[in-house]
């Protein structure tokens, strides 16, 4: 994140949502204004390529702790695509103890290196994709798409034990983020190298974060009530936040879809006062 801000002249940034150590891949990062609007990429769907090597468990469910299990692997590529969709779709999956949920205003990880272990609340997630991209001997890397708050590593343990063979990952990587690609994204080794100038012509703009909302383009008038705390009369969708716009396009902020339809202001760019139109 350091060399990210002096690569950009940026005082003030952010990122959305943090990868395990062992994990590469995208990690979008938001500067200035868009640091406000940062958590819907926190709660934006994921992208993920995981290499799980089959026939080995860890108490980690990654590359993180030696191997605590060996089994023989017996398995097919039809086995394995049968046992991939029986994990598509909604459903509750028990957070790792090696992690940073909180319980009882302590981090699992904490009760992991202190030898605990406790009991951890269920949490609903939602797998959408599951292919199988490739097999090399007992590695099995495959593609998964997945709501925010899955963890992959003990997706791929708990499809390790379906397949009778248990599993733990040996590379991950994160290709997407919403409507965020890995392919469009830059090193912060090419950011350096383009200096500021370069660095700063790859920025999206703010409204990028927030282009999967209902919009609401407003007039001038409408955008100053906006912007000095005033509801604003109905937007088209239904989505409960709705990206409100001024005349010309320039993106205002985020409004909160009230019971009666009416929009509320949530969350505003900063702009210089003006007088009411």
């Amino acid at each position: 994140m350091a060399r990210a801000k002096r690569a950009l002249g940026s005082l003030k940034a952010g990122h959305t949502g943090t990868l395990d150590p062992f994990a590469t891949g995208l990690l979008p990062v938001v500067f200035g204004e868009a640091t406000k609007f940062s958590r819907f990429l926190l709660d934006a769907p994921k992208a993920y390529e995981a290499t799980l090597r089959l026939g080995e468990r860890t108490p980690t469910g990654d590359t993180e702790s030696a191997v605590a299990e060996r089994r023989d692997v017996r398995v097919d590529d039809a086995a394995i695509d049968a046992v991939l969709a029986s994990f598509l779709g909604v459903q509750d999956q028990i957070p790792p103890m090696h992690s940073a949920v909180r319980v009882e205003g302590r981090r699992l990880y904490d009760y992991a290196r202190a030898g605990e272990e406790v009991a951890r609340p269920a949490r609903s997630i939602d797998v959408v994709e599951l292919v199988r991209l490739g097999r090399a001997g007992d590695d099995l890397t495959i593609r998964v798409g997945c709501s925010k708050g899955t963890y992959v590593r003990t997706l791929g343990a708990d499809i390790g034990e379906a397949l009778g063979c248990g599993a733990h990952l040996v590379g991950l990587r994160r290709t997407g983020v919403g409507g965020f690609s890995i392919a469009d994204a830059a090193t912060i080794e090419a950011l350096e190298a383009a200096g500021m100038e370069g660095a700063r012509a790859r920025l999206l703009p703010v409204e990028a974060l927030v282009a999967g909302l209902d919009r609401l383009d407003a007039s001038d008038a409408q955008a100053w009530r906006f912007r000095n705390g005033q509801v604003l009369e109905g937007a088209p969708g239904a989505s409960p936040e709705v990206a409100v716009y001024e005349p010309g396009g320039r993106f205002v902020g985020v409004g909160a879809r009230q019971p009666d339809g009416r929009i509320a202001p949530l969350r505003l760019i900063a702009t210089a006062p003006s007088q009411v139109p």
